[in-house]
């Protein structure tokens, strides 16, 4: 396996989307530190199973809004797995609540920007010395369905800019680490919610969602594979790409014929 012995660290990967991608690449042979927040006990479930796996695997718990968390998770993969190779940045804070920004307070806002961006920027930097040093990486990033469009989001402000910035940041990464073997690319999940986060597609297929031009719902696995595929050796010369993975699923105004799909 191309990947065997990678060393991947993996945000916001106790449950859903993350966890979905901690366990294909576990699969691939990488050893995978497991982060979280405050889901500890999914966490060692998940360190648990991927041990199993035949992977080494460890939990390491921080906040990516927070700078001190940052240099800690960061601290304890490479003391305990080795320099990191994979980056996989899927942990950022997302208000569901419907707010105009200026409903948001001062902290919400700078939470939401270093959470989705900040921090984001920031663990990009503690990994790239490593990286550079082996001359090989991979860096993902993770958007909304349309950021590279720039499009105005409303209830969204803080979250859409973070992420907008993002895709900025990650043309300009890619552009300047391609020299060093560093790929750097983000994808932009649909709405993919609950369950679904853990789901495969061949179960998703079984289901019908009348809001997804496709025709189902997304899935973990929908996501897990593109990041799968973005880490391989072999994609070497894609970088610096924005990709929805959504469905045609459009977050911010979804199509007409959606609506009228629905009142049939």
């Amino acid at each position: 396996m191309p990947l065997r012995g990678r060393t991947v660290l993996v945000t916001g990967s106790a449950k859903g989307l993350g966890k979905m991608t901690a366990l294909t690449l576990a699969k691939k042979g990488c050893q995978v530190a497991v982060n979280y927040v405050t889901s500890e006990k999914e966490a060692a479930e998940l360190v648990h199973q991927l041990t199993d796996m035949g992977v080494r695997s460890i939990a390491v718990q921080g906040d990516v809004a927070k700078r001190e968390d940052i240099f800690r998770m960061v601290e304890e993969t490479v003391s305990q797995l080795g320099p990191i190779d994979i980056l996989v940045n899927n942990a950022g804070p997302f208000v569901r609540e419907r707010r105009f920004f200026a409903d948001y307070s001062m902290d919400e806002i700078d939470y939401l920007m270093r959470g989705n961006l900040i921090g984001v920027m920031e663990l990009d930097h503690l990994v790239l010395p490593m990286m550079r040093e082996r001359r090989w990486g991979r860096i993902i990033h993770f958007g909304f369905g349309k950021a590279a469009e720039a499009r105005g989001w409303t209830h969204r402000a803080a979250y859409a800019a973070a992420k907008v910035g993002l895709v900025s940041f990650t043309k300009t990464l890619a552009e300047e680490e391609a020299a060093h073997g560093i790929t750097v690319n983000m994808i932009c999940p649909g709405d993919i919610r609950g369950k679904n986060k853990e789901r495969t597609m061949e179960e998703a297929r079984l289901e019908v969602d009348g809001e997804t031009p496709v025709g189902r719902p997304g899935t973990g696995e929908d996501v897990a594979r593109v990041i799968d595929f973005l880490c391989s050796p072999n994609s070497d010369f894609i970088t610096g790409n924005i990709m929805d993975i959504s469905g045609a699923l459009d977050p911010i105004q979804p199509i007409p014929v959606l609506k009228q799909r629905k009142s049939e």
